[in-house]
């Protein structure tokens, strides 16, 4: 279940879900003093949302494939460049004819949904002109000319699709979350202004001593140095210090047992240092922050430690890195706290931005008032309309009722 477990990483999308896992380091310490834990089956662990908007289209299209014998034989002979440059692609003509069906109706279904997404996206703009068919070009991970079929374009599309949006997913995680500071600094101003001098200068010392506070913390191990993860040995695992090893360590986070430790287990080792610095029950601790930091931590390690980049550490690398000086006595490590997000003439770019949204969507909502007023107008006068009708209405049945009863009444006069 290769496949599945390393989803989020790029270039080994496609590769590694038919490869044998790497043999078991044996781990020579006492058992017994390792924390108990349940194993992990890891049939049953789910892979993480990549974040990409076909992601379950993406988990759908390999499991279907991971039933297909030869697809797998072909996958654990294959190397990065051969799938990444197509050619493992064409080996999707010889799968069997139950697998093509399957990936054919998932390509139906996926292209139903886009098709939705871009009528709800047209109509919320009421534009029913547009050509939905030629729209779906937009969508670069199907081939959209034919959608019935899932072909090895389609898989080819699929893979480049996906290489080249997760290897621009962490830069746009940096870019949102600069975004999120600059907006938070943006409303922290705002509101100063609306205070009293006095009330003023309370609130920017209360935010100077949070500050101050949350800057106050226990010194943070570089990541992936010897002292933090002999840290993550000791109090996490359970482990004698005195008694680390690597080969023991990578075994005991190599969660899933596949030979690799993948972005998500690496970051789950940097949860004791975080915690040195971001608690969610202080007030001075922001938690958007804290992913940020376990991100930069997570980034710092791949480039010291993934060697071939293909977002996976094998235990070969990890191996050579605690034989590197950096290892044994790294830098100091920064935290948030000493970064500087973005600079006062970015702040005043993005407020600029801010003011012109605001803008827009004032006229927009100007608009929508006065087309409210219109439709309440037009709605009064079809009311008086209705109210007038209905009088005149009235008005002649009691004409016409008169005339009935004066009739009768001359009848009844003849008669008698």
């Amino acid at each position: 279940m290769k496949w599945r477990t390393i989803l989020p990483q790029c270039c080994l999308l496609l590769v590694t879900c038919a490869l044998p896992a790497l043999e078991s380091v044996p781990i020579d310490i006492d058992k017994t003093k390792v924390k108990t834990t349940q194993p992990v089956d890891s049939a049953k662990i789910e892979p993480p949302d990549t974040g990409l908007y076909y992601d379950e289209y993406l988990k759908q299209v390999i499991d279907v494939l991971e039933t297909d014998s030869h697809f797998r034989e072909k996958l654990q002979k294959a190397d990065i460049e051969e799938i990444k440059s197509g050619r493992l692609s064409k080996e999707l003509d010889l799968v069997s004819h139950h697998v093509r069906t399957k990936l054919d109706e998932l390509k139906r279904q996926e292209v139903a949904r886009l098709r939705m997404l871009i009528k709800a996206k047209l109509d919320s703009f009421q534009d029913t002109g547009m050509d939905h068919h030629a729209l779906l070009k937009q969508f670069d991970h199907l081939n959209h000319l034919n959608p019935d079929k899932f072909e090895s374009t389609d898989l080819d599309m699929l893979i480049k699709a996906a290489t080249s949006d997760l290897e621009h997913y962490d830069k746009a995680r940096h870019e949102e979350f600069k975004k999120y500071e600059m907006m938070k600094e943006h409303e922290r101003r705002e509101y100063l202004k609306t205070l009293s001098e006095e009330k003023r200068k309370e609130e920017e010392s209360k935010f100077a001593e949070m500050k101050k506070k949350h800057e106050n913390h226990p010194k943070v191990n570089h990541p992936g140095s010897k002292d933090q993860l002999k840290e993550v040995w000791e109090e996490a695992d359970g482990l004698d210090p005195n008694d680390f090893d690597p080969k023991t360590f990578f075994k005991l986070h190599d969660v899933n047992s596949d030979g690799f430790l993948d972005e998500q287990e690496l970051e789950a080792l940097f949860t004791k240092e975080l915690e040195k610095v971001y608690d969610p029950k202080n007030e001075e601790d922001d938690m958007v922050e804290m992913e940020e930091e376990r991100l930069r931590m997570r980034e710092h390690v791949m480039n010291e430690v993934d060697t071939n980049k293909d977002r996976l550490v094998t235990l070969d690398e990890f191996l050579k890195a605690t034989e590197k000086k950096e290892f044994l006595e790294p830098d100091s490590w920064e935290t948030l706290d000493h970064q500087q997000f973005f600079t006062e003439e970015e702040l005043k770019e993005y407020e600029n931005l801010i003011s012109v949204q605001e803008s827009k969507l004032k006229k927009k909502a100007d608009e929508l008032q006065k087309q409210k007023e219109d439709l309440q107008r037009q709605h009064d006068q079809l009311e008086a309309q209705k109210l007038e009708y209905h009088q005149v209405v009235f008005c002649k049945m009691l004409v016409a009722l008169k005339r009935i009863l004066g009739s009768l009444l001359h009848a009844s006069v003849l008669v008698l």
